[in-house]
């Protein structure tokens, strides 16, 4: 897998042999008699019952944290028969540790919702000191939908990630610190302060999304909305079930329109809903994110840098990545957490030859766009000479970038690529609808489909070149299905800012 820096797990591509998405799926560790252990507890019913916080201490447990409208609970415990005495309660469903799964890269009153804000749509310049160094923003029209707005403040995006860095100068004056907060416990603890990124990769698509136009260094997709940083991944990257849970109950309650998804669900890349402890993590995330999406959230993922058809799935070599990954085998009962789970906007990445990035993986039913991600061996230009998309980064962590870049104000910036890079191009597309006033999510999602430029799949002579890099999972050829107007390795298309909000 790709790592930003060792020992740190949050990656994103740097070579052929380093490789990662930037999200993943839960499996369980046994753990030892007397060890507290944290547990996501998934009732039968979409809500709890009068007597949960009674069942769960007959079981020996604790409730840290409840979420009522989901019918789940997160526990601690230190019984090593917490999970089997729990399960013997015939209205809960579920129930699995989570201290071996997480989300790879890994309450408060809700605010009122923001559907009735007043609109205010001011257009900006796209001519900060590193603008020309933004090939990603040229090849999916954002300096022309930036003439006509860079977006409102009324729209907030909610970036799940591993929180953002609120001091730095690109990102300050955006940066939302009341729907702010630090999910990695299972229990939000607002502020920017608290989700402050200890990783970079969450300043990084942050940047992407809502870098201000300020004179500074790069211009974002949406440079006038604000960025929520919503901390689900730690500094090591990954982002346990609790997390995730706690992080769209969140953007759900607080009626985040946009949240940016550049990860999946660890230690396993597929996880199968015919596993019982996968399956409670399943129930669970999903429900998560389905509230999120009932609450008007637009929710945009990252589709995976494992060059697999996740739509046909067929083995898993990698996982779990935690300790010591096995040889499975996976079917359709094994999703990617949260790309697969219904509604959410899958993203596929491309490069700056209008290809889809060799590592970025893809399926029919789950790609619905691509936005550039960058690809430093197939896609090399003069406009993109190491491939790369450049984005902020944090100054504490400035070490630990590979490709450094600082502004003249001092300002850090780091090149980076995988479909972690592509998702926030899209979460950034759809806060400028939004801001145009749409604010119905179908609707959104739709505009974003509905206005993509159409890209038809490869010829055979271009396929040829991805023969280097087989699926990571099975090793199987990379492989293209469908029509110009809509395929598996770019879904309806490219996103065109433009277009999106020119209709």
């Amino acid at each position: 897998m790709t790592r930003f820096h060792a020992p740190r797990r949050l990656a994103i591509l740097a070579s052929v042999a380093m490789v990662a998405l930037l999200l993943a799926v839960p499996g369980v560790r046994a753990t030892g008699t007397g060890t507290a252990q944290t547990y996501l507890v998934v009732f039968k019913a979409q809500a709890l019952p009068a007597n949960a916080s009674a069942s769960i201490t007959a079981a020996g447990g604790t409730i840290v944290q409840s979420y009522p409208q989901i019918g789940v609970v997160i526990a601690r415990s230190s019984s090593s028969t917490f999970r089997s005495s729990v399960m013997r309660n015939g209205a809960i469903r579920g129930a699995a540790a989570t201290a071996a799964f997480a989300t790879h890269v890994s309450g408060g009153v809700g605010n009122q919702s923001r559907a009735t804000s007043s609109v205010v749509n001011t257009p900006v310049s796209d001519s900060d000191p590193l603008s020309p160094l933004q090939w990603d923003m040229r090849q999916i029209h954002t300096p022309e939908a930036h003439a006509i707005t860079g977006g409102s403040p009324s729209v907030v995006v909610g970036d799940i990630d591993t929180g953002l860095d609120y001091t730095h100068p690109d990102l300050a004056v955006n940066v939302d610190a009341a729907d702010s907060v630090n999910c990695v416990s299972g229990v939000p603890v607002p502020g920017s302060v608290a989700a402050m990124d200890d990783n970079g990769h969450g300043t990084h698509t942050a940047g992407t999304i809502a870098a201000a136009a300020n004179g500074i260094g790069i211009v974002g997709v949406a440079p006038n909305v604000k960025i929520a940083g919503i901390k689900a991944g730690n500094a090591d990257g990954f982002f346990f079930p609790e997390a995730v849970v706690c992080a769209f109950m969140w953007a759900g309650t607080h009626h985040i329109p946009v949240t940016n998804n550049s990860y999946f669900a660890d230690p396993y890349l597929f996880n199968c809903k015919n596993d019982p402890a996968q399956r409670a993590i399943w129930d669970a995330e999903q429900r998560a994110i389905l509230f999120a999406e009932s609450k008007g959230t637009v929710v945009v993922a990252a589709e995976g840098n494992e060059a697999d058809d996740i739509a046909h799935p067929t083995q898993d070599i990698t996982s779990p990545d935690d300790t010591t990954p096995i040889v499975r085998t996976v079917h359709n009962d094994c999703a990617v957490v949260p790309v697969e789970v219904q509604g959410v906007v899958g993203v596929t990445a491309d490069g700056n030859l209008l290809q889809k990035s060799f590592y970025s993986s893809y399926g029919v039913g789950k790609a619905d766009v691509t936005a550039p991600g960058g690809d430093s061996i197939l896609q090399v230009t003069a406009a993109a000479p190491n491939g790369r998309v450049l984005s902020t980064w944090p100054a504490s962590l400035f070490n630990f970038c590979l490709r450094k870049v600082v502004d003249a104000s001092g300002a850090t910036y780091c090149y980076a690529q995988g479909t972690s890079m592509a998702s926030p191009h899209v979460a950034g597309v759809a806060a400028l609808i939004e801001s145009q006033g749409v604010r119905a999510r179908g609707a959104v999602v739709a505009a974003l489909e509905n206005t993509a430029d159409p890209i038809a799949c490869p010829t055979p002579a271009v396929l040829a070149e991805y023969s280097f890099f087989p699926s990571v999972s099975n090793g199987a050829p990379q492989h293209c299905s469908g029509g110009i107007g809509y395929n598996s390795w770019y879904g309806h298309g490219q996103v065109n800012a433009l277009s999106a909000i020119d209709r």
